[in-house]
C-alpha cells in the first residue's frame, strides 16, 4: 500500500505548495529541462525552501542506473550527459536569485567516472556565473573512489552530503548496490578534506532506536558533522512499505542524543529531507 491510498498522520500532513516564488521556480526549471529533486523526490518542504531562496537540483539526468526500494527516480538506462546542463542550470540559479542551492544526481555507473568530471564542472560554472553563492553537494558513492570524489572536493562546494538511508542491518534490504560500510568510507574521506561532511537517514523501515543510535555513531566515528533524520514515505505500491510512522516525539528524542554525542547540526522531524535548511548547514 502506497503513501496515496494509507492514510497519514495528522503530523504528516502539509499545505500544497504555493506563492510566486516557487511557481516561478517550477516553471522556469521545467521550461529550461532541468530536474529538480524536490520534485521528482516529491519533497514536503518545497515551498519553504524555494519561498526562502534555496533550491535542490538534480544533474545528469532523470534515469538511474541503480534501483533502490525506497526510491521514485526512474531506473532506466542513463541518456547521454547534456553538457550544456550546467551553463543552464548557472542561469537559472542566477535568474531566480538563489542563494543558496544544493546539488544531487542519478546514479551513473555508466560512466567510467561515475560523472564526477561533470561534477565538478557543475560546481565550478555555478560558482563561475553566481558569485557569492553556497553549494551543499548530495553525491552517490562513487565506490568510495577517492580519486573521484576528490574531483569535487577540489570544486569547493561549502557541503559535501552523502546519504547513508538507513541502519546497517536494513542497507541490502533498502539499497541496490550500496554498502554500508563503502558509504561511511565516503564520508570519512569527505571529512578528512576538512569540508564539512554530511549524511542523512529515514526511520520507519523496521529499524530499531538502538540500530539509529549506533548508526550515529558509525557516522560520527567517519567524521560526520551534520545529520538529518526522516520519515520514511512509500512513493507506490511497488516500493518498500512503510512499517512504521515514528512519532515526532521520537525524532526530538533522536535529535536531543544526537547532539549529545557530537554533531554539530541535526534536522530531526517527520517532513526532514536531506536538503531542509542545507542554507545553515554550511556553518556546521
Amino acid at each position: 500500500m502506497s503513501t496515496t491510498t494509507r492514510r497519514l498522520p495528522d503530523w504528516m500532513k502539509t499545505p500544497l505548495p504555493s506563492g510566486k516564488k516557487y511557481i516561478e521556480l517550477k516553471n522556469l526549471a521545467a521550461n529550461l529541462q532541468l530536474n529538480t529533486i524536490c520534485v521528482s523526490g516529491n519533497c514536503p518542504n518545497k515551498s519553504e525552501c524555494w519561498g526562502a531562496s534555496t533550491a535542490s537540483f538534480m544533474i545528469l539526468g532523470d534515469k538511474c542506473t541503480r534501483n533502490c526500494r525506497f526510491c521514485d527516480v526512474k531506473n532506466m538506462i542513463p541518456d547521454a550527459v547534456d553538457y550544456e546542463e550546467p551553463q543552464r542550470l548557472s542561469e537559472t540559479i542566477k535568474a531566480l536569485k538563489i542563494k543558496h542551492c544544493v546539488i544531487t544526481s542519478v546514479t551513473r555507473d555508466d560512466l567510467d567516472d561515475g560523472g564526477a568530471a561533470f561534477w565538478a564542472l557543475t560546481i565550478k560554472t555555478i560558482k563561475e556565473i553566481n558569485p557569492g553563492i553556497t553549494i551543499e553537494t548530495l553525491i552517490p558513492d562513487f565506490y568510495a573512489n577517492p580519486g573521484l570524489i576528490q574531483q569535487i572536493i577540489d570544486a569547493k562546494p561549502e557541503v559535501i552530503s552523502h546519504n547513508l538511508e538507513t541502519v546497517r542491518r536494513l542497507t541490502p534490504k533498502v539499497r541496490d548496490i550500496a554498502r554500508y560500510e563503502r558509504s561511511l568510507k565516503v564520508i570519512g574521506i569527505i571529512s578528512n578534506s576538512g569540508i564539512v561532511s554530511k549524511s542523512g537517514i529515514m526511520v520507519g523501515l523496521g529499524e530499531t532506536e538502538d540500530e539509529v543510535f549506533e548508526t550515529m555513531d558509525d557516522l560520527l566515528k567517519a567524521g560526520c558533522r551534520v545529520l538529518t533524520i526522516g520519515q520514511y514515505l512509500q512513493p507506490t505500491s511497488h516500493h518498500l512499505k512503510i512499517e512504521e510512522f515514528v512519532k515526532p516525539e521520537v525524532f526530538i528524542k533522536y535529535r536531543e542524543a544526537a547532539i549529545q554525542k557530537g554533531f554539530s547540526m541535526v534536522e530531526s522531524s517527520p517532513l526532514v529531507r536531506s536538503s531542509y535548511h542545507a542554507e545553515k548547514h554550511i556553518n556546521a
